[in-house]
């Protein structure tokens, strides 16, 4: 390119549309600590305390659920408090490196049209634990030992309100996502089973994109490439079983519709995929899916690569 372009080779990249990368013998780090200092500065939110999760637990009584949509009693906000705005911030650091905060602002993102007091303190809450991990990131190893791993899972009934779940599912390699999603899902699904199959419907989908970008990179590289199948790790035995089996037997998972079970199946069967139970507490997209205790948040977000600067 230098012999039809004027050109400056800047070294290595090290900023990147408000990513910054840090290189190591060993791997690379990104992060985007400048930008979260800026976010939080923006919106006075510099000088807060500390929280150790982005979000507090939900109530299960749905009257009490401080992310219930806005009352007849209350008021909505003004465009004088900068809703959409902290929304746009916070989804441009979930998409990007920080995949702690994905559930959480996906959430209070469902409230933009009629926000309430109750949804802008939870904006202020993700503030806050920013401001606690400003340094985390993720960090990719040059030399990865594991290759292309998923997780998937529903959190069944995520809107009570409107009866709709939640699809959650992440993709690490060598260790550390590199992709993820948490999105409420567009149908009600009439059981937790069927709602974990639309959230592994969804994984796969993603699976297949992944693999063949893989494949292209490696070949492209000189990478010699193995033909084997992605795990993808799932915590509802009966979803499992039923996608083993390759049919539905039941007259209550009769109705489910075909293609989120049969694209799955074709899937397993193509040896493409291999899904795989999992412990509900070792699956690393129950993330994306429900408030999590502060201590089995710290191990899911410690699962999926993400570090403190400080620590590499």
């Amino acid at each position: 390119m230098k012999d039809e372009f004027e050109m400056k080779d800047l070294g290595k990249t090290k900023f990147c549309l408000g990513l910054q990368i840090e290189h190591f013998q060993d791997g690379i780090f990104l992060h985007q600590s400048n930008y979260t200092k800026r976010v939080l500065k923006r919106f006075y939110m510099d000088k807060a305390t500390p929280l150790s999760s982005p979000m507090v637990n939900r109530s299960l009584d749905v009257n009490k659920d401080p992310f219930r949509p806005i009352e007849d009693s209350e008021e909505m906000l003004g465009p004088e408090v900068p809703y959409m705005s902290a929304i746009g911030a916070l989804m441009y650091l979930a998409n990007c490196t920080r995949p702690d905060i994905a559930f959480a602002t996906n959430l209070l993102a469902r409230y933009s049209s009629s926000p309430t007091r109750r949804h802008w303190n939870g904006i202020k809450h993700i503030f806050r634990y920013l401001q606690g991990t400003i340094e985390f990131g993720l960090y990719y190893s040059r030399n990865p030992e594991v290759g292309l791993v998923g997780f998937a899972d529903a959190g069944y009934l995520s809107d009570p309100h409107k009866a709709r779940s939640q699809t959650g599912y992440v993709f690490t390699y060598g260790g550390t996502a590199i992709s993820w999603r948490s999105q409420k899902q567009t149908l009600v699904a009439t059981s937790s089973n069927y709602a974990e199959i639309i959230a592994l419907h969804e994984a796969c989908r993603e699976c297949v994109w992944l693999r063949s970008l893989i494949q292209h990179i490696q070949e492209a590289s000189g990478v010699s490439t193995k033909k084997e199948p992605t795990t993808i790790y799932e915590d509802n035995s009966a979803c499992v079983t039923q996608l083993k089996e390759g049919c539905i037997k039941s007259d209550r998972t009769k109705h489910i519709l075909p293609r989120f079970f049969s694209y799955t199946q074709e899937l397993e069967k193509n040896q493409e995929v291999d899904i795989q139970y999992v412990r509900s507490s070792d699956n690393a997209a129950d993330l994306f899916t429900k408030a999590l205790p502060t201590t089995v948040f710290k191990k899911h977000v410690q699962s999926i690569g993400m570090r403190r600067f400080q620590d590499l």
